[in-house]
């Protein structure tokens, strides 16, 4: 069994505002613009090493997506930041009509995602936004699993010509991948060997799938895991791989068990390789005030949960 640690927690919009600063010293096409969240999106570096190419909207998000489909005319990389909840649900048709329907190179980039935003509560607790965009025609999803992976997907998204929602979040998380990685959009990373359950897991419960998959092992259950980081395109390939070896999969994710990962792979299943699934995800709710720590525990978004999982998942092969 292949074992992950960590010396450093840091929180993933770090890593976005390290690759957005680096992107801005090295592609001069890069642009940025914020709804009034520079300093919780990390975008200082940026702006105050390009200020003729960032832009300040105030908290106006329906004009930043329209600025920023009319800035890809011109040629110039926009990245768009503010909350989740703002990134999407606020803006959604804007977003639909902007840029997913013309196929805009606008890189949605989006921070406090899921129930980890924490204290603010359930209007901003947005726990939809994958199933809004995954389903907007051309859209990628990405939602990496720690600070390294951010930076890197943040990076790789610049060289990718199409729309692009990047999901990250506020909490300080462990950092376990690797610094120097190269980021493949669409392309899961196995992170452990296993015959006995699948675990895919995506953002800050990648952390969790592997620390449930160390508890499973001292139980004798070896699990297979999976990083998805990357939701739309799924890399199917590396899905059905996997539940080929252990015929059963437990899903985790940020997110409701609607529309989020664990759909995604469950249509897969059912039109390829017909698998006994359980989720880990929010059940159909919208979040609640306390600190990060306190709602993943009550929500079960936590490695005991999924270990719970995938002893009930594997009962059902």
């Amino acid at each position: 069994m292949k074992t992950y640690s960590y010396t450093e927690k840091k929180d993933t919009r770090s890593g976005f505002g390290a690759g957005l600063a680096e992107l801005g010293r090295t592609n001069p096409n890069v642009v940025a613009l914020c709804a009034d969240l520079i300093g919780s999106l990390k975008m200082d570096a940026f702006k105050n090493e390009n200020p003729d190419r960032f832009f300040q909207v105030g908290i106006a998000e329906a004009n930043m997506i329209g600025i920023a489909a009319g800035l890809t005319i011109g040629g110039k990389i926009p990245f768009t930041g503010t909350f989740a909840n703002f990134s999407t649900g606020r803006v959604y048709d804007q977003i639909r009509q902007s840029i997913a329907y013309s196929g805009k190179n606008v890189k949605i980039c989006a921070s406090h995602a899921g129930l980890t935003l924490g204290e603010d509560g359930a209007t901003h607790q947005i726990l939809e936004d994958i199933g809004l965009m995954k389903m907007l025609p051309g859209m990628v999803v990405i939602n990496p699993c720690d600070y390294n992976q951010t930076k890197a997907a943040t990076l790789a998204i610049a060289e990718y010509n199409g729309p692009v929602y990047l999901r990250f979040g506020r909490p300080s998380v462990p950092i376990f991948t690797a610094e120097d990685q190269v980021f493949e959009i669409g392309k899961a990373v196995h992170l452990q060997e296993g015959t006995d359950v699948t675990i895919a897991a995506t953002g800050h419960l990648v952390w969790e799938a592997l620390e449930a998959a160390k508890e499973l092992n001292e139980k004798g259950i070896s699990a297979d895991v999976l990083n998805y980081h990357t939701i739309k395109p799924l890399d199917e390939k590396a899905l059905l791989a996997s539940v080929a070896k252990t015929g059963c999969i437990v899903t985790a994710e940020e997110h409701n068990h609607l529309g989020g990962l664990g759909e995604s792979i469950a249509r897969v299943l059912a039109l390829n390789a017909p698998t006994p699934q359980e989720f880990v995800a929010t059940n159909d709710t919208f979040g609640e005030s306390g600190t990060p720590a306190q709602l993943m525990k009550k929500y079960g978004l936590d490695s005991s949960t999924i270990v719970e999982k995938a002893k009930k998942v594997m009962a059902r092969k």
